[in-house]
């Protein structure tokens, strides 16, 4: 029986980590031609994770890529449960605090990109999907 890693993308578990490389390289393009800059990409610290760092404008955007190709475990929105936020939102602070503290004053938004297949077709951008509250 797959486990529901397996079943989130279809395969072992090293398919899935490059089907999720996938997922986030076609998230990051497709908001690259939406006219943002991506600044920082997979930023990781104890408890939390951020799959990308872009600007929109003058804001920064921390952005979850979700990609659910069997619903059997639910869409790739409900897959960003709380927990998930959380972790994101550490990271984001983290990456402030850090590398990224230059940007302490900048107006932060958190996003979503959702993929039901590694297809542009198949992409929704969510933006302001979750909140730091």
């Amino acid at each position: 029986m797959p486990t529901e890693a397996e079943d989130i993308v279809g395969g072992s578990p090293g398919a899935t980590q490059a089907r999720g490389q996938m997922a986030e390289d076609l998230a990051a393009r497709h908001l690259e031609t939406r006219g943002v800059r991506i600044i920082a990409r997979n930023v990781r610290c104890r408890g939390g994770e951020v799959d990308l760092i872009g600007l929109d404008g003058s804001s920064v955007i921390f952005v979850e890529v979700r990609l659910r190709t069997n619903k059997r475990f639910g869409g790739a929105a409900e897959s960003i449960t709380i927990t998930k936020q959380r972790r994101v939102l550490l990271a984001a602070r983290c990456w402030l605090n850090g590398a990224g503290r230059r940007f302490q004053a900048a107006a932060c938004r958190f996003d979503a990109v959702l993929l039901d297949a590694l297809d542009d077709a198949q992409l929704t951008w969510l933006r302001g999907a979750f909140d730091a509250d």
